[in-house]
Order: structure tokens, then sequence, then C-alpha cells
């Protein structure tokens, strides 16, 4: 997801996605923990990622108002 699409987006729309990635982050994570290795190693630091544009976009949309 790109942050142009991200703008486009609500809030409450931006919040639920974070949450979605919060939640996969923590399954990807304790599957490190356990030693199993991830299907994707770089989803990861995807998620990521996109959880700071995320978190970002909602600090522009809060300035802007």
């Amino acid at each position: 997801m790109r942050a142009k699409e991200m703008r486009m987006m609500q809030e409450n729309q931006l919040n639920e996605r974070i949450k979605e990635l919060e939640k996969e982050l923590m399954k990807l994570n304790a599957q490190v923990a356990t030693g199993t290795n991830p299907k994707s190693p770089g989803q990861i630091k995807k998620i990521k990622k996109t959880i700071a544009r995320i978190k970002t976009v909602l600090h522009e949309k809060e300035i802007n108002t």
C-alpha cells in the first residue's frame, strides 16, 4: 500500500489496518521466537514499514485539521 493510497483513506480505516498489521506482525515474531522460519523473511520488515507509513499519514492528517 502506497502513502498516496493511504492519504485517501479515512482515519478509522487506517486504524483498522494498523490493528490487522500488528496482529500479523505478532504472529510472525512468534514464529521467529520459536525458531520456525517464516515463509517470507522480508515480510516482517515490510509490515513494520507499512505501519510506520500509516502512522505518518495519520499524524499528517492530525496536523492539517
